[in-house]
């Protein structure tokens, strides 16, 4: 893999065709950062269908401000569909060192320590958006309420599936103090925004 392709700017449909190939990249992690983007892009939508409404018109303030910082996070949560393939390409290239080359472990710990970067980015910011998606729900347009279910549906799934990126990577590290530091901030995010998600979605539920 020579070069970083961002595919974000490539159709729906090729992302998906290379993603179902045998490329290395993009994979799990650029899967679930668009994952969450789209669940990010959602909870915008409340916030599209809730304002310049009258009956809205006492949070509308609060819901603007939340779209804007959601437009935020969801750049950055498709910026990190490259920057997933450019943090693994250090770790393809380490494994191909050979076994009898005595930098090979020093580069193969340092190269999995990166590829665990963009994975917990990944996760944090899912961990925002899914604290914004419970305001959109409370407070949005309940004409676009089971969008905001959707969107704290996808966020989850996005914050799950990233963190299996980061565990196969701990899993191999040789500093296991820091494999578990990793693992315990992994599922922290887990526990907590996990749990709101589900609550998010449950609360949807009912209102159908």
């Amino acid at each position: 893999m020579s070069e970083i392709r961002d595919y974000t700017k490539a159709s729906v449909e090729e992302f998906a065709s290379v993603l179902a190939s045998s490329e290395p990249a993009p994979g799990g992690g650029g899967a679930s950062a668009v994952c969450a983007a789209l669940g990010c892009a959602l909870g915008e939508m409340v916030g599209s269908l809730t304002v310049g409404k009258k009956r809205y018109a006492d949070v509308e303030d609060e819901i603007r401000t939340l779209m804007d910082e959601c437009k935020a996070l969801r750049e950055e949560l498709l910026r990190q569909v490259p920057a997933d393939a450019e943090g693994f390409l250090p770790l393809a290239k380490a494994y191909g060192i050979p076994k009898d080359d005595p930098s090979r472990a020093e580069k193969l710990e340092a190269a999995t320590l990166t590829a665990c970067e963009v994975p917990v980015r990944i996760m944090e910011l899912c961990c925002e958006v899914i604290g914004k998606i419970a305001v959109f729900a409370e407070k949005g347009s309940r004409l676009a309420v089971s969008d905001a279910g959707c969107g704290a549906v996808m966020l989850e799934a996005a914050l799950k599936a990233a963190s299996l990126n980061v565990f196969i990577n701990t899993k191999s590290l040789k500093d296991r103090e820091k494999a578990a530091e990793i693992n315990a901030h992994v599922e922290e995010m887990l526990a907590q925004y996990g749990e709101l998600a589900e609550r998010i979605f449950l609360g949807v539920r009912e209102q159908m």
